[in-house]
Protein backbone atom coordinates (compact mmCIF):
# COMPACT_ATOMS: atom_id res chain seq x y z
CA UNK A 1 0.00 0.00 0.00
CA UNK A 2 1.17 3.49 -1.05
CA UNK A 3 0.34 6.59 1.32
CA UNK A 4 -1.02 9.48 -1.05
CA UNK A 5 -1.97 12.51 -0.21
CA UNK A 6 -4.31 14.78 -2.16
CA UNK A 7 -5.75 18.53 -2.17
CA UNK A 8 -9.11 19.12 -2.24
CA UNK A 9 -10.96 22.54 -3.06
CA UNK A 10 -13.86 23.96 -4.17
CA UNK A 11 -15.72 27.91 -4.79
CA UNK A 12 -18.41 26.28 -6.18
CA UNK A 13 -21.36 25.05 -3.96
CA UNK A 14 -18.61 24.88 -1.81
CA UNK A 15 -19.68 22.75 1.16
CA UNK A 16 -21.60 20.13 -1.21
CA UNK A 17 -18.87 19.38 -3.35
CA UNK A 18 -16.29 19.07 -0.34
CA UNK A 19 -18.71 16.52 1.34
CA UNK A 20 -19.19 15.25 -2.43
CA UNK A 21 -15.52 14.69 -3.08
CA UNK A 22 -14.48 13.35 0.13
CA UNK A 23 -16.89 10.83 -0.07
CA UNK A 24 -16.10 9.70 -3.26
CA UNK A 25 -12.29 9.60 -2.33
CA UNK A 26 -13.23 7.37 0.58
CA UNK A 27 -14.38 4.72 -2.12
CA UNK A 28 -11.08 4.80 -3.01
CA UNK A 29 -10.46 3.89 0.94
CA UNK A 30 -12.57 4.16 3.60
CA UNK A 31 -10.13 4.84 6.02
CA UNK A 32 -9.81 8.61 4.71
CA UNK A 33 -8.03 11.19 7.32
CA UNK A 34 -9.06 14.88 6.81
CA UNK A 35 -7.52 18.09 7.53
CA UNK A 36 -9.97 21.03 8.78
CA UNK A 37 -11.43 22.66 6.32
CA UNK A 38 -10.10 25.86 5.43
CA UNK A 39 -11.76 29.01 3.86
CA UNK A 40 -9.33 30.74 1.23
CA UNK A 41 -9.24 33.58 -1.66
CA UNK A 42 -8.80 32.45 -4.66
CA UNK A 43 -5.23 32.74 -6.03
CA UNK A 44 -4.37 34.23 -8.87
CA UNK A 45 -8.14 35.47 -10.24
CA UNK A 46 -11.18 36.91 -8.37
CA UNK A 47 -14.04 34.85 -7.09
CA UNK A 48 -15.69 33.72 -4.38
CA UNK A 49 -13.55 31.85 -1.42
CA UNK A 50 -12.53 28.48 -1.70
CA UNK A 51 -13.29 25.53 0.79
CA UNK A 52 -9.63 23.31 1.01
CA UNK A 53 -8.29 20.45 3.12
CA UNK A 54 -5.92 17.96 2.80
CA UNK A 55 -6.84 14.12 2.36
CA UNK A 56 -4.50 11.59 3.18
CA UNK A 57 -5.15 7.47 2.67
CA UNK A 58 -3.11 4.32 1.58
CA UNK A 59 -4.00 2.76 -1.51
CA UNK A 60 -2.77 -0.58 -3.92
CA UNK A 61 -3.37 1.72 -7.30
CA UNK A 62 -0.50 2.54 -9.23
CA UNK A 63 0.50 6.37 -9.70
CA UNK A 64 -1.41 6.48 -13.50
CA UNK A 65 -4.38 4.42 -12.05
CA UNK A 66 -4.66 7.45 -9.36
CA UNK A 67 -3.84 9.80 -11.58
CA UNK A 68 -7.42 9.19 -13.60
CA UNK A 69 -9.46 7.76 -10.31
CA UNK A 70 -8.58 11.67 -9.40
CA UNK A 71 -9.89 12.98 -13.01
CA UNK A 72 -12.67 10.94 -12.62
CA UNK A 73 -14.31 12.39 -9.51
CA UNK A 74 -13.38 15.99 -10.92
CA UNK A 75 -15.50 15.28 -13.95
CA UNK A 76 -18.62 13.43 -12.10
CA UNK A 77 -18.70 16.65 -10.06
CA UNK A 78 -18.74 18.77 -13.61
CA UNK A 79 -14.80 19.63 -14.07
CA UNK A 80 -13.72 20.18 -17.70
CA UNK A 81 -10.48 19.06 -18.30
CA UNK A 82 -9.81 21.87 -21.15
CA UNK A 83 -10.77 24.46 -18.52
CA UNK A 84 -8.89 27.02 -17.61
CA UNK A 85 -6.42 27.11 -14.82
CA UNK A 86 -7.39 30.23 -12.41
CA UNK A 87 -10.90 29.87 -12.37
CA UNK A 88 -14.00 29.26 -10.04
CA UNK A 89 -14.43 25.06 -9.22
CA UNK A 90 -17.11 22.54 -8.40
CA UNK A 91 -14.14 20.29 -7.25
CA UNK A 92 -10.62 20.36 -7.49
CA UNK A 93 -8.90 17.38 -6.27
CA UNK A 94 -4.59 17.38 -6.66
CA UNK A 95 -2.52 14.84 -6.10
CA UNK A 96 0.22 16.14 -3.82
CA UNK A 97 2.10 13.09 -2.75
CA UNK A 98 1.99 9.35 -3.85
CA UNK A 99 4.55 7.73 -1.31
CA UNK A 100 7.79 8.55 -1.19
CA UNK A 101 8.15 9.53 -4.81
CA UNK A 102 10.16 12.13 -6.72
CA UNK A 103 8.86 13.36 -10.02
CA UNK A 104 9.85 16.19 -12.78
CA UNK A 105 7.16 14.96 -15.18
CA UNK A 106 3.84 15.14 -15.21
CA UNK A 107 2.17 14.40 -12.48
CA UNK A 108 5.19 16.32 -10.67
CA UNK A 109 5.75 14.70 -7.30
CA UNK A 110 5.78 16.10 -5.28
CA UNK A 111 3.45 18.99 -6.63
CA UNK A 112 4.91 22.45 -6.15
CA UNK A 113 1.41 23.52 -4.19
CA UNK A 114 3.82 21.95 -1.19
CA UNK A 115 5.91 24.77 -1.21
CA UNK A 116 3.53 27.30 -2.91
CA UNK A 117 0.01 27.20 -1.40
CA UNK A 118 -0.60 28.01 2.43
CA UNK A 119 -4.19 26.66 1.71
CA UNK A 120 -1.95 23.47 0.64
CA UNK A 121 0.70 24.00 3.41
CA UNK A 122 -1.41 24.43 6.21
CA UNK A 123 -3.38 21.29 6.28
CA UNK A 124 -0.66 19.27 5.35
CA UNK A 125 1.06 20.75 8.51
CA UNK A 126 -2.01 19.66 10.40
CA UNK A 127 -2.66 16.04 9.10
CA UNK A 128 1.48 14.90 9.12
CA UNK A 129 3.57 17.61 10.44
CA UNK A 130 6.50 15.34 11.47
CA UNK A 131 6.19 13.53 7.95
CA UNK A 132 9.60 14.20 5.94
CA UNK A 133 8.29 15.74 2.44
CA UNK A 134 9.44 13.35 -0.37
CA UNK A 135 13.02 14.49 -1.64
CA UNK A 136 12.98 16.99 1.09
CA UNK A 137 14.71 17.26 3.84
CA UNK A 138 12.35 19.26 5.91
CA UNK A 139 8.88 18.43 7.62
CA UNK A 140 6.04 19.88 6.92
CA UNK A 141 6.16 21.29 10.29
CA UNK A 142 9.06 22.82 9.07
CA UNK A 143 8.40 24.05 5.74
CA UNK A 144 5.33 25.86 7.12
CA UNK A 145 7.31 27.60 10.01
CA UNK A 146 9.37 29.29 7.25
CA UNK A 147 6.56 30.17 4.84
CA UNK A 148 5.27 33.77 4.07
CA UNK A 149 1.93 33.49 5.70
CA UNK A 150 0.41 36.41 3.54
CA UNK A 151 -1.92 34.47 1.77
CA UNK A 152 -5.79 34.73 3.34
CA UNK A 153 -6.89 31.35 4.86
CA UNK A 154 -9.05 30.82 7.62
CA UNK A 155 -9.78 27.50 9.52
CA UNK A 156 -13.57 27.00 9.56
CA UNK A 157 -13.97 25.29 12.67
CA UNK A 158 -17.98 24.92 12.93
CA UNK A 159 -17.91 22.39 9.53
CA UNK A 160 -15.53 19.47 9.82
CA UNK A 161 -15.43 15.69 8.04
Amino acid sequence: MTQVLVSVGSNIDREFHIVEGISALRELNPNCHCSRIFDAEPVGFEGPNFYNLVVEFQTDLTLTNMVVALRNIESRWGRKRDSEKSQDRTLDIDLLTYGESVRLQDPTLPRNDVYKFAFTLWPLTELCPEQVIPGDLQTYAQAWSTFNKNQALWPVFDFYL
